[in-house]
C-alpha cells in the first residue's frame, strides 16, 4: 500500500486538483490519499478567526471568500448532476464554521478549542470534495474522517497523538480498503471527541502516522517542486534536486529551512524503515528525492546548504557566569517558559557566555524575561544585561559523512570571508552532521550562492562584474566579454556577468546579467549616474564574487576604491591616479586587499595589456631584487615620435595620436610627462620603494607655455606656435643618427623621464608604432635586463589587459 500526500499548492485550483486526480489513477492501489486545505483557505480561516475575536464584522466577508472558493471547485471539478450532493454537505459545514465565527465575534475571542474547530473545516472541506471528484471521475475513491483514526490528547493547536490506539484504530479500518482512500491530514480528535490539530506540518504527520501504521510500500509526498533541493531554488538558481537522501540528513535539511518537508513528520516512518519520495505534482515524470535508511549510498559530505531567516541573537555573559553550575538550566527554562524556542546554542569553553539563536518574534519578549531572571546578579555586576542582535538568519551545511572529511568547515567559512559575510556565531553537533554559522539577513542571497557555488560548482565560478565607463575601452571590454564568455566557461570554468554599468551620465543594472548584444540600449533607458548611488546599488546587490572595473580617468572614482575594497569588492582599474596618488594611499589600498581578500588589479596602469606588472611582482616574490628600470612607457608619445617627421608639424601628429586613441582625452596629461611619471611610480612602488611624485625628475621638452596652457584648445595652439622649436629637436636628433623617445628611468631608489635621443643599436632603437618596451636590471638578470615589449597604448589592447585582470581575479 501506498501513502499519498499533497499539500495546499497540489490542491490550490481545480487545475491542480485535476493533476492530482491523474496520480492518484495511475499508482496501483490500495492507496489512501492525505490532503491539506485548499491553498490559501488555512490562512483565511486564521485571518477571519482573528476578525471575528476582534469583533471587526469583516469577518463575515472573508467567510464569503471561503465559501466561494469551494463552491466555485465543486462547480468546476465535478458533473453539475452530481453537485447537487457535494454542496449541500459543504454548505452544512460552512453553516457551522457560520456559527462558531458568530460566537467568537459576540464574545471577542477564541480559544485554543474553538480555534481548531475553525481551522480543521480548511482539510474537512477539501477532502471531501476531492473524494467526490474522484468518485466522479470514475475512480473507486471513499472519503474518512481521519478524527475518527488519529487520537490525541487535549493539547488544542498542537496535539499529541496517541500512538497506539491510533495505530490499532488505522489497522483495523484499513483490513478491507477502498481501492482509494481520500483522508484530511492536520485534523485528529482527543478521547472525548473533540476536534484537535497537530500543528505546523500536521498534515505531513497525518500521512506519516498512516504509512508507519499500515507499513507502507512508501510515503509520497506532492508538492510543488521537485524534491529536496541542495539548496533554496528560488535563492540559487544552480540549485538541484537530491535523487536519495539519508533521513537523518533530511531532518536536518528541513529544521535549516527546507519547506518540503516538517522534521516530526519523518519519526514516524523512520521508526518503521518506510522511505518517503518528494515529487512535484505539476511534473509527475520527475523522480523527486527518495528519503531512506541508506540514502547516501556514495559518502558523499555535503548534501545541502540551507537556512533559517528571521532569526534574533541572545547572549548572556559575565564573569558571575564561570564555574556557576545551573546558569544554562535556569536561562533555557526562562526561556522554556514563556514559549520560547531555541533554534541555536554555542557556549564559549571558558563558560563565560552563551549565545541562543531564537526566532525575531520572540527577542523583545526574550530580553525583558531573561533580564528579569537574572537581575539579581545583573544588579551585583556579575552578569551583563542581555545582549539582543536581530536582523540574523542561520545558513547551515548538511551532510552525513561531512565527519570524515577534514577541512569542510575551513572551506565554508573561507568562502564566506572571501565574500565579506561576517559570521555572528558557529555551532557544529558532535555528531558533524551539519556545521552553522549565523550572519546579516542581507548575506543571505550570498552566502547560499557563494557555498553551493564552493561545494556543488566546483567546476564554475561566477564572476559579477559592474563597469563605470564605457567609451573607447569599456565597450571594446564588453565585446571582447561577449565574445569570450562560453569559452571561458568550458576552458577555465568562469562565468562572467556583466551585472552593472555606468558613464558620466546614465548607469543601468540588470542583477541577472545584462544582454550584451545590446547593453548600449539599456544604458540609454538607466537612471542618472551617480558614483555614490552606484556604489550603493553595488553593495545593496550584494553578489558572490563580485568585481567593480574603473575604466575612467576620474579622480573621484579612483577615490572610491577603498569602499569597494571594505565590502570584499574586487577593483580593477586602468585609472593610474588611485596608485600613483601619495604612498601611504597607494599602501592603504593595497592592505585593504589583503585585509578584505579582495584582488587589487591594476596591470594596465603600465604598458596596457601587456604583463609587466605581473611580471614584476613574480620577479619580487620570487625574490629577486630590482636593480634598475628603463623603459619606454607611453605608447602615446612612441606613436607621436615614431610618425613624427618635421615635414608634418608636431600638433597635428598628436592630434592624430589623440583621435586614434592612443592619448588620454587631455593629451598635455601625455605630453607633459605626468602620464609616465605616474607608469614609473607604480613600477618603483612595486619594486618595494616608498616615492612619491615629486621624487620624480621630470626633464619636460614642452615649452613652459605649452605646459601653462589652461585648456586643450589652448595646448594646441601653443603647440602650434612652437611647431619650429619641435622641428629642431627632430632635426638634432636625425643629425646625430638617433631616434627620439621618452625614456622613463629608475635606478638606486631615484627616478627620472624625459626625451632622449637613442642611438642605433639601442633596445630602444627600433621601437615601433606605440609600442612599450621594459627594462629589467636585477640580482638575476644583471648583464642581460630582461625585456617586456609589445603594443603599449590603445583601447583594444588596454581592454584586453583589463580582462586579463579579471580571469586573474577569477583565479584569485
Amino acid at each position: 500500500m501506498k501513502i499519498l500526500k499533497f499539500g495546499g499548492t497540489s490542491v490550490a485550483t481545480a487545475e491542480a486538483i485535476r493533476a492530482t486526480q491523474a496520480i492518484v489513477s495511475a499508482t496501483p492501489g490500495p492507496v489512501a490519499v492525505v490532503v491539506s486545505a485548499l491553498g490559501g483557505v488555512t490562512d483565511l480561516l486564521l485571518e477571519m478567526a482573528s476578525k471575528a475575536a476582534s469583533q471587526d464584522p469583516g469577518y463575515a466577508q472573508v467567510l464569503q471568500n471561503i465559501e466561494k472558493r469551494h463552491l466555485d471547485c465543486i462547480r468546476e471539478l465535478i458533473p453539475p448532476s452530481g453537485q447537487s450532493a457535494v454542496i449541500g454537505k459543504v454548505k452544512t459545514d460552512l453553516n457551522v464554521l457560520e456559527t462558531l465565527a458568530e460566537g467568537a465575534f459576540l464574545i471577542g475571542e477564541t480559544t485554543p478549542k474553538l480555534l481548531d474547530k475553525m481551522v480543521s473545516l480548511g482539510e474537512l472541506l477539501s477532502s471531501f470534495i476531492i473524494a467526490a471528484y474522484y468518485q466522479s471521475s470514475g475512480l473507486d475513491s471513499r472519503f474518512k474522517d481521519s478524527r475518527e483514526l488519529i487520537t490525541t490528547d487535549d493539547t488544542f493547536g498542537g496535539a499529541r497523538v496517541q500512538r497506539d490506539k491510533t495505530t490499532k484504530s488505522i489497522k483495523d479500518y484499513f483490513k478491507n480498503p477502498s481501492q482509494i482512500t481520500v483522508l484530511p491530514g492536520f485534523i485528529a480528535a482527543s478521547e472525548n471527541g473533540d476536534t484537535t490539530t497537530l500543528g505546523r506540518g500536521g498534515s505531513d504527520y497525518s500521512a506519516a502516522l498512516f504509512a508507519a501504521a499500515l507499513l507502507a510500500e512508501e510515503l509520497e509526498i506532492w508538492t510543488d517542486v521537485s524534491g529536496m533541493y541542495t539548496a533554496n531554488p528560488k535563492i540559487v538558481k544552480q540549485a538541484r534536486p537530491i535523487k536519495d537522501i539519508s533521513y537523518e540528513e533530511a531532518m536536518e535539511l528541513s529544521h535549516f529551512g527546507a519547506k518540503v518537508l516538517y522534521p516530526p513528520t519523518i519519526q514516524p516512518v523512520l521508526e518503521a524503515g518506510i522511505p518517503i519520495v518528494i515529487r512535484n505534482t505539476f511534473e509527475p515524470e520527475a523522480a523527486g528525492t527518495r528519503i531512506h535508511r541508506e540514502g547516501n549510498p556514495g559518502g558523499r559530505t555535503v548534501r545541502g546548504i540551507s537556512h533559517v531567516p528571521d532569526i534574533a541573537l541572545l547572549t548572556l555573559e559575565g564573569p558571575g557566569m564561570i564555574g556557576v553550575p545551573g546558569i544554562s538550566k535556569r536561562l533555557f527554562e526562562t526561556l522554556s517558559q514563556v514559549g520560547i524556542s531555541i533554534v541555536f546554542i554555542t557556549q564559549a569553553s571558558s563558560e563565560h557566555s552563551i549565545c541562543l539563536g531564537i526566532a525575531s518574534a520572540y527577542a523583545p519578549l526574550a530580553e525583558k524575561t531573561v533580564n528579569q531572571a537574572f537581575d539579581f546578579e545583573i544588579s551585583k555586576g556579575k552578569i551583563k544585561p542581555v545582549a539582543m542582535e536581530s536582523g540574523l538568519a542561520i545558513i547551515a551545511l548538511v551532510g552525513d559523512q561531512m565527519k570524515q572529511h577534514q577541512g569542510l568547515s575551513g572551506k565554508m567559512f573561507s568562502t564566506l570571508g572571501k565574500n565579506n559575510v561576517n559570521i555572528r556565531a558557529i555551532a557544529q553537533g558532535a555528531s558533524e552532521r551539519n556545521i552553522s554559522a549565523v550572519i546579516r539577513k542581507e548575506d543571505v542571497k550570498k552566502a547560499l550562492n557563494s557555498l553551493h557555488e564552493a561545494f556543488f560548482e566546483v567546476r564554475v565560478k561566477q564572476l559579477n562584474i559592474f563597469i563605470m565607463g564605457v567609451g573607447n575601452v569599456g565597450s571594446r571590454l564588453l565585446e571582447q566579454i561577449r565574445k569570450q564568455q562560453k569559452v571561458l566557461k568550458s576552458t577555465l570554468s568562469l562565468q562572467l556577468r556583466i551585472v552593472g554599468i555606468a558613464n558620466s551620465k546614465k548607469m543601468y543594472f540588470d542583477a541577472h546579467g545584462l544582454d550584451l548584444e545590446n547593453w548600449s540600449d539599456l544604458l540609454q533607458q538607466g537612471e542618472t549616474s551617480d558614483l555614490k548611488s552606484f556604489f550603493e546599488k553595488v553593495k545593496k546587490l550584494n553578489l558572490r564574487n563580485s568585481i567593480f572595473i574603473d575604466n575612467t580617468a576620474n579622480a573621484a572614482v579612483a577615490s572610491s576604491y577603498s569602499a569597494y575594497l571594505k565590502e570584499s569588492i574586487a577593483v580593477i582599474t586602468c585609472n593610474k591616479i588611485a596608485c600613483s596618488d601619495r604612498y601611504e594611499s597607494y599602501a592603504a589600498l593595497k592592505q585593504l586587499s589583503r585585509t578584505y581578500a579582495a584582488p587589487f588589479l591594476f596591470e594596465t596602469n603600465v604598458g596596457a595589456g601587456l604583463p609587466i606588472i605581473d611580471t614584476l611582482k613574480n620577479l619580487v616574490l620570487s625574490g629577486d631584487r630590482i636593480l634598475k628600470i628603463r623603459a619606454v612607457l607611453s605608447g602615446s608619445l612612441n606613436f607621436i615620435f615614431n610618425n613624427y617627421r618635421a615635414e608634418v608639424p608636431f600638433h597635428e601628429v598628436v592630434r592624430q595620436a589623440q583621435e586614434e586613441g592612443y592619448t588620454e582625452p587631455d593629451p598635455r596629461i601625455d605630453l607633459s610627462g605626468v602620464d609616465v611619471m605616474r607608469k614609473i611610480l607604480i613600477l618603483a612602488r612595486e619594486s618595494g620603494h616608498a616615492l612619491e611624485m615629486e621624487d620624480i625628475t621630470n626633464n619636460s621638452f614642452l615649452p613652459p607655455s605649452c605646459r601653462e596652457a589652461s585648456d586643450v584648445t589652448g595646448f594646441y595652439k601653443e603647440l602650434e606656435a612652437h611647431s619650429e622649436d619641435f622641428e629642431k629637436v627632430y632635426k638634432n636628433a636625425s643629425a646625430n643618427n638617433c631616434r627620439l623617445k621618452y625614456v622613463a628611468k629608475f635606478d638606486q631608489g631615484k627616478a627620472a623621464v624625459g626625451l632622449e635621443e637613442i642611438p642605433e643599436g639601442h633596445d630602444f632603437y627600433h621601437l615601433s608604432g606605440s609600442d612599450n618596451i621594459v627594462l629589467f636590471y636585477t640580482d638575476r638578470y644583471r648583464e642581460q635586463p630582461l625585456i617586456v615589449k609589445g603594443a603599449g597604448a590603445g583601447a583594444e589592447v588596454t581592454a584586453s589587459g583589463i580582462f586579463a585582470d579579471i580571469i586573474r581575479s577569477g583565479n584569485f
